[in-house]
């Protein structure tokens, strides 16, 4: 029991720097979690991951004029994700450009220029800080600013929960007996905007969006319920954020790849022995006739 406890509550309750990571941690777990069943639903997982790229030359560029700084690269990343979506977008509607292909070249554009603009001033530690993210590192300004985007995630997810439901199992309904198809698409790829630019100061912005997917696609083994799932979601985040911080913790790992390696295990468990999974899927199924 002693050992338990040293493995897995010792260092939370010993290390102040691991209480904000987790605390960290958890809150973009709840916030990102449900964006990320969204996303999935709507078949966006690839545009997600677009969008984490996309933001890195706008903190590359508050890291250019004030260095390590939190507002400043807030702010430079999140006007770039937005430039980058709403550019992806009218590409697409004003050529024969499909939305992938236009979000695909603008985010590898943006990559590229992120990469230039922090190798000018920066050195190879401070690339990979805005890469991979220093968890670890986490401040009281970096937690405020995550525990903001975490209420106002929910409470728009609350907000327009019904809207969002009815563009994801059938937006052209939606948009016939609605105004709010059009406004309900910017307003939720607003808040994958702000939950990507949440998590690069944890994760970085090659890997927050990690924890946006994996525990999303990890609860749709398990459930049909967009309720339910999004829940679940938020679960497997907490489990995997923790158990991540431990694992860099005990091992010396890098903590937000660590993180989100986690929760690569529990997408592959929930693959094969989810309710929906592989092992379900291959079992024999009894067909009821009657006489």
């Amino acid at each position: 029991m002693d050992q338990l406890f040293h493995l897995f509550i010792a260092p939370f309750l010993e290390f102040g720097f691991m209480q904000k990571a987790l605390l960290g941690a958890l809150l973009l777990s709840i916030s990102a979690g449900p964006v990320g069943v969204f996303l999935m639903l709507r078949r966006m997982s690839l545009t997600g991951d677009a969008m984490a790229h996309a933001i890195l030359p706008g903190a590359a560029a508050g890291f250019l004029l004030f260095g390590l700084e939190l507002l400043p690269m807030t702010i430079g990343g999140l006007i770039a994700g937005v430039i980058v979506a709403l550019g992806a977008g009218a590409v697409s509607r004003l050529t024969i450009q499909k939305e992938d292909a236009s979000m695909a070249a603008f985010y590898l554009i943006a990559l590229s220029v992120g990469v230039v603009l922090v190798s000018m001033r920066g050195s190879s530690i401070d690339l990979m800080h805005v890469l991979f993210g220093t968890v670890l590192a986490l401040n009281t300004d970096a937690l405020m600013l995550i525990g903001l985007v975490a209420a106002i995630t929910l409470v728009t997810l609350v907000v327009f929960w019904r809207a969002l439901v009815a563009e994801c199992l059938d937006p052209l309904f939606l948009r016939s007996v609605s105004r709010l198809g059009s406004p309900v698409h910017f307003v939720f790829l607003g808040l994958v905007v702000v939950n990507l630019v949440a998590g690069f100061q944890a994760l970085g912005t090659l890997m927050s969006v990690g924890l946006m997917i994996l525990p999303a696609a990890a609860a749709r083994f398990w459930t049909q319920r967009v309720e339910t799932m999004c829940v679940l979601a938020m679960f497997i985040g907490i489990v995997c954020s923790a158990s991540g911080l431990l694992l860099s913790y005990h091992f010396s790992l890098p903590s937000g790849p660590a993180i989100i390696l986690s929760a690569g295990v529990s997408y592959a468990i929930s693959v094969f022995v989810g309710r929906r999974g592989v092992i379900h899927g291959l079992r024999p199924r009894t067909s009821h006739r009657t006489a």
